[in-house]
């Protein structure tokens, strides 16, 4: 599993991780595992599964650390 650090989080349900390569990975909140988007915050650690979606790259199976 990759590791990142919340960057921005939306009022609609999706957020961007940002992965220290210069690069952010978008995550929706269908992807969260063991939390609800509710109690995400930016600066949060987290982990994810890099995987493809209909608009490319995203994060699965989000989890805080």
């Amino acid at each position: 599993m990759a590791e990142g650090t919340i960057k921005r989080l939306t009022d609609k349900g999706f957020g961007f991780i940002d992965t220290g390569t210069g690069k952010d990975m978008f995550f929706h909140m269908s992807n969260l595992v063991d939390v609800s988007y509710d109690e995400l915050q930016e600066g949060q650690r987290v982990s994810f599964d890099e995987g493809q979606g209909p608009k490319g790259p995203r994060a699965e199976n989000v989890k805080v650390i």
